[in-house]
């Protein structure tokens, strides 16, 4: 009973507790980092594990959050308080199975300082999955600006050459954006007297409050993402982070900014939201766009697998501030989809970089022929971030281009566009590093896949694959939930009631 009544508070803190353990591990040699290395596993797979079971245990039909513990601490104003809806539920699984293939990839490249590094991700994974379990503003604030630590340990650390100037640019455009919303959040608290979500979701903030606190929270959350023009972060933490670092940026950080915009943003502000829905649609195309050809003439794998993401967000914020099913249905679905392809591609660029230790794109060619089965996983997860039909890519693609279609034309036009210059970069990645003639020395003798590396990128493959033919899991856990996020927010507007019942289904 306590365990079933706690679910979400064991999931969270598990990882912590792992973290404790590690503590306990003593010696540097490498019997004391194979043990630590285990330990993180085992507690990163059972995490796993119980947030599966979460998913599974989750009632899609319910439009409330499920899993509820409330426990006040000053008042009835702010608390202990955990839940999750059909917004939020699915991000907990995605992190904590990412977290195992995280720990599993560094068993190979992370030789110094090992107990520290599982520590630090450790760490990390409670706050990700406590940012979006939360159900405490001041909670959210506390977990969300917390990722900042541990990232900045991870790349400054364990990082490439230029470390601290990418640690600290990260930091510092970061933590200048969560000071914004920490004001944000006390103007809420002003107004409504509490920070529960659950009780802020219902508050009506008048609209010229709204505004204030519209622009508070986008510019924490537009870093995060990040959006352009506050993206300039990105490609240089990832080019200077390790392998673990990148994919856990890629893959989860950046949608805390997604999940932001939905949770808060169109929920709590839906006036502001529907006053700034073009100001957003003109970044967002402009990420989609300008990135795109940006990732175009880079040299550097990761910088461009960087650059991609930042354009892929940007279909994200599009199909979010259309504010319709659709539009919420596919950026959700997006975020879940590039965790996963992001991830795998990072991994992939992993793979490579430790046998060569270059990520330069012109070190390559032709590695078809001694790696085919790294070709195959590789190609897989380009047709992914292309958007090709039968991969988890398409969907959420589709969806936020049809939302931004029935918003705006010119909008759906320009996002169309984007696809195009995607393919374009992508493809043009491939056929540089896969195919051609192998005839570089440098690249005699290197190895295919070995079975580690299997193990971490085959089931991306498989969910890839799994959710373009069959999306149903996504999106049936999220449909109640945006259903009504959708319906409440075009009843704020205004909207009419036949167009209210038009855009989800009642």
């Amino acid at each position: 009973m306590i365990f079933s009544d706690h679910l979400l508070t064991f999931i969270t803190f598990l990882p912590t507790a792992g973290a404790l353990l590690l503590l306990l591990v003593g010696g540097r040699d490498e019997a004391a980092n194979n043990l630590a290395r285990y330990i993180a596993l085992g507690v990163t797979l059972l995490t796993a594990a119980l947030s599966l079971w979460l998913w599974y245990l989750f009632d899609p039909s319910n439009t409330g959050f499920q899993f509820v513990e409330n426990y006040a601490w000053i008042g009835e104003s702010i608390g202990y308080r955990m839940g999750v809806d059909g917004i939020s539920v699915l991000f907990i699984p995605l992190t904590a199975v990412l977290m195992p293939a995280v720990i599993l990839s560094s068993f190979g490249s992370i030789t110094k300082r090992v107990k520290e590094y599982l520590i630090v991700f450790l760490v990390l994974e409670t706050f990700m999955i406590g940012a979006f379990a939360t159900l405490d503003l001041a909670m959210f604030y506390v977990f969300f600006e917390g990722t900042l630590i541990p990232m900045f340990l991870i790349i400054g650390i364990w990082g490439g050459a230029r470390r601290i100037q990418a640690t600290y640019k990260f930091f510092f455009y970061s933590f200048t954006g969560t000071v914004l919303m920490l004001i944000a959040i006390m103007a809420m608290y002003w107004q409504a007297g509490t920070l529960d979500i659950v009780k802020l979701l219902t508050f009506k903030f008048p609209p010229e409050v709204q505004t204030w606190l519209w622009i508070g929270f986008f510019a924490s959350f537009a870093v995060k993402m990040p959006m352009w023009p506050f993206h300039r972060w990105l490609p240089e933490a990832h080019v200077e982070a390790p392998t673990g670092g990148s994919v856990i940026l890629a893959a989860i950080l950046l949608k805390l900014g997604g999940y932001g915009f939905i949770r808060f943003s169109i929920s709590m502000f839906p006036d502001a939201s529907h006053q700034f829905a073009n100001f957003v649609f003109v970044l967002s195309i402009a990420a989609i766009i300008i990135t795109s050809l940006v990732a175009l003439v880079q040299t550097d794998i990761k910088k461009l697998i960087a650059y991609s993401s930042v354009a892929h967000m940007g279909f994200v914020t599009m199909g979010i501030f259309t504010g319709n099913i659709y539009g919420i249905h596919g950026a959700i679905f997006q975020m879940i989809s590039h965790g996963i392809v992001s991830a795998a591609l990072f991994f992939c660029v992993g793979v490579v970089y430790d046998r060569m230790h270059t990520r330069e794109i012109s070190a390559y060619g032709g590695l078809v022929t001694p790696m085919p089965r790294y070709a195959v996983v590789f190609m897989v997860f380009t047709m992914a971030n292309v958007g090709l039909p039968g991969t988890s890519g398409f969907v959420g693609e589709f969806l936020t281009m049809l939302a931004a279609f029935q918003a705006n034309t010119w909008v759906a036009f320009f996002a169309a566009f984007g696809v195009i210059l995607s393919a374009a970069y992508a493809l043009w990645l491939y056929r540089r590093v896969i195919f051609g003639a192998f005839t570089k020395e440098s690249l005699k003798g290197i190895l295919d896949l070995d079975r580690r590396e299997a193990i971490v990128l085959v089931p991306l493959v498989l969910l890839t694959i799994l959710f373009g033919f069959y999306p149903a899991p996504i999106l049936d856990a999220t449909a109640a939930s945006v259903n009504l996020v959708a319906e409440n927010f075009a009843n704020a507007i205004g909207a009419a009631p036949a167009a209210v019942a038009a855009a989800t289904g009642h």
